[in-house]
């Protein structure tokens, strides 16, 4: 890896390995489960966990009944706190464990936090379930009972209460909140007002029996209360070992981050189960404090906070991320779901563009078609609106502009597109007319500089702008998301519209989007050349061909692929990541694609133009947002025009030294 560790360490990058452990079990055999639970933590730590969660009352199993009543059992429970904190210490793990625990004459039902080599403090359960299979107020008395504030741990006064969050001090914003079982199920958990109060990562060691159906309901219970808290959330289940007289348990874990579940146990095994995955508390930290109604919300004011030493915050992390990373955050790996995708995004596109057609009244829009993926899902967007607003087809004006770069094979696509759509085709050439404007400025021809580009791109804008007048339509854009962060437009050329339907699109979900269309929207000749464009390199032909109509101009090829620009839009723009962070999960994400020298090539590219670009984004045309990321100036991203990128290109420079040493 590298010689750095602090620049990609767990505690700079923000990552905590986590685990949700089923133990092996026997009822009231302490020994026996405290031996399975050190198992578990040794094999944790094989797995580089940090802090693992067991299920509810796992020392003694949770299905004791009236055994609970026998001071032999708690006696015994209470005693492996020590042992298994020194146990945890030994394999490098923290971790939270369950036992029924006497305080003050009363029997509490609790979750204990080890970490350090001692008992870092006790939450005891706040709601028994008495319904139905539960009795535990048979046992136990509820937390809101006049607890006291510490419990004797072997002569060493331990938190213990309902009002105790645990943070780390080698990991920042970790911050632990503890409910156990019912907790989770009740009206208003506990977990709502300790995620206020600051916690980040939410645990709950549970004893939940399976019956029919109870397995979706609770795996949905957990990923929800981990998105409305905006945490993580680890749930840890008791396992088949318990006792079967009337219930059986599966051992059901879940590791869940702000509504997504990461990672889940098999259930219905008796021997010991794991589910291991890294939570991202950088993440969870950028969702809160850009989410208004996590900020306006008032949390406990009453809590404890106690302090405990995450082990292995400091290492660096590990080469290969425990959580799911997709290399193309935009488009979905599944099929079914990115084709769903597709139907949501292209009918908010189209919807968007039928509201704007139906508002001034227009029936003729124009748009330039150069047989390239933009303007064709462009070109699609309207047909679709014209056809909700029973629009005729022929009042879409579709202008090819041959210049100076265009092949046959995007000219043919685009014509025999507009044609098969039933647009109006407008072929209009202009490369006499740009020489002429090149004559006008005193520009050599044969210099293919930035001028001799974007007099083009000028050009075909003001034609479909006239046009437009003539017709009394609108014109409408075809560039994406992605050229808007990297400012590959044309200023006040393609760069402008009167609406700018891909605006919200980013370049690596254009080609699924027209792929989609092709298969589920079209058919025969159409859907031909829809396959034919989607193969096409992505150029915007304004330089001259080579010999036989070689391209000359590949647009990957100038500003680097988009499959990367795209994900690093995603990982700075959606969650404000530092470039450290953005090149580590990159190289994740690419590994064996991209070497680390290619990578910051296109990193230092993508924060240089993003900050010098912000001038054409800050005069966008209208357009509607359809994903999490969005760079409307009007709506999710306002960014000074002036702002400077010396902070983030200063670190993307000290990541290449790092680089070039290893």
């Amino acid at each position: 890896m590298y010689e750095t560790t602090a620049l990609f360490s767990r505690r700079r990058l923000g990552y905590v390995r986590v685990a949700t452990i089923a133990p092996a079990v026997r009822v009231a055999d302490v020994a026996y489960n405290v031996e399975q639970i050190e198992a578990a933590l040794h094999e944790a730590a094989r797995q580089r966990v940090q802090l693992a969660v067991f299920p509810e009352l796992c020392i003694t199993a949770y299905s004791c009944a009236d055994l609970f009543y026998q001071g032999q059992l708690l006696a015994a429970a209470r005693a492996a706190l020590p042992k298994l904190a020194q146990a945890a210490r030994a394999a490098g793990v923290a971790c939270v464990v369950g036992l029924p625990l006497m305080v003050a004459g009363r029997l509490y039902n609790c979750a204990a936090l080890l970490a350090d080599g001692h008992v870092a403090g006790i939450v005891p359960k706040r709601y028994l379930p008495t319904t139905n299979e539960f009795y535990e107020q048979r046992w136990f008395t509820p937390a809101d009972r006049s607890l006291p504030r510490t419990v004797a741990i072997r002569a060493v006064q331990v938190p213990f209460g309902t009002d105790l969050l645990f943070a780390a001090d080698n990991m920042p914003d970790c911050v632990l909140g503890v409910e156990i079982c019912e907790d989770l199920w009740a009206v208003e958990p506990p977990s709502g007002p300790m995620a206020l109060a600051g916690a980040t990562l939410l645990i709950n060691p549970s004893a939940s029996n399976e019956l029919l159906g109870k397995a979706e309901y609770r795996r949905d219970l957990v990923r929800q209360q981990s998105a409305r808290c905006l945490a993580a959330y680890v749930y840890a289940g008791a396992g088949p070992g318990e006792s079967s007289t009337d219930v059986v348990y599966s051992g059901h874990g879940l590791i869940a981050e702000n509504g997504s579940v990461l990672a889940e146990t098999a259930r219905f095994f008796f021997n010991t189960q794991l589910a291991v995955a890294d939570l991202d508390l950088q993440r969870m930290n950028h969702e809160r404090v850009r989410n208004s109604s996590f900020c306006q919300a008032v949390g406990a004011t009453d809590l404890r906070t106690i302090v405990f030493g995450l082990p292995g915050a400091d290492e660096e992390p590990v080469a290969l991320l425990n959580r799911p990373l997709a290399r193309t955050p935009f488009v979905p790996a599944d099929p079914a779901r990115r084709a769903y995708h597709c139907h949501e995004i292209f009918s908010i596109q189209s919807t968007g563009l039928a509201k704007r057609l139906h508002h001034v009244g227009a029936k003729r829009v124009t748009i330039g078609v150069s047989g390239g993926l933009d303007s064709t899902l462009a070109l699609l967007v309207i047909v679709h609106a014209f056809d909700t607003l029973g629009l005729d087809r022929a009042g879409i004006v579709a202008v090819t502009m041959p210049g100076f770069g265009t092949t046959s094979r995007t000219r043919t696509n685009a014509e025999r597109l507009a044609q098969d759509l039933g647009a109006t085709l407008r072929v209009i050439p202009i490369a006499e007319s740009v020489r002429l404007h090149f004559q006008d400025i005193h520009h050599d021809e044969s210099v293919h500089d930035v001028t001799y580009e974007n007099a083009q791109a000028r050009e075909r804008t003001q034609i479909l702008m006239d046009l437009a007048n003539q017709v009394g339509g609108l014109v409408v854009g075809t560039g994406d998301l992605s050229e808007a962060a990297l400012g590959w437009m044309t200023f006040n050329g393609d760069h402008m519209s009167m609406y700018h339907v891909n605006a919200g699109v980013p370049k690596t979900l254009v080609r699924y989007l027209v792929s989609w269309c092709a298969d589920e929207r079209f058919s025969g000749d159409t859907a031909a050349v829809l396959r034919d464009i989607v193969d096409t390199p992505i150029t915007p032909e304004l330089l001259p061909l080579g010999a036989g109509e070689q391209l000359e101009q590949k647009t990957e090829e100038t500003i680097g692929p988009y499959e990367l620009h795209d994900f690093f839009l995603f990982q700075v723009v959606r969650y404000q990541f530092a470039p450290a962070k953005v090149f580590y999960l990159t190289q994740q994400a690419f590994a064996g694609v991209y070497d680390d020298a290619t990578l910051l090539k296109w990193l230092d590219s993508f924060y240089r133009r993003f900050f010098v670009q912000q001038f054409k984004r800050s005069s966008m045309p209208d357009g509607p947002k359809v994903g999490s990321v969005a760079l409307s100036p009007r709506g999710d991203w306002r960014m000074p025009s002036d702002a400077v990128s010396l902070l983030w290109q200063e670190e993307v420079q000290m990541l290449r030294g790092v680089a070039g040493r290893n």
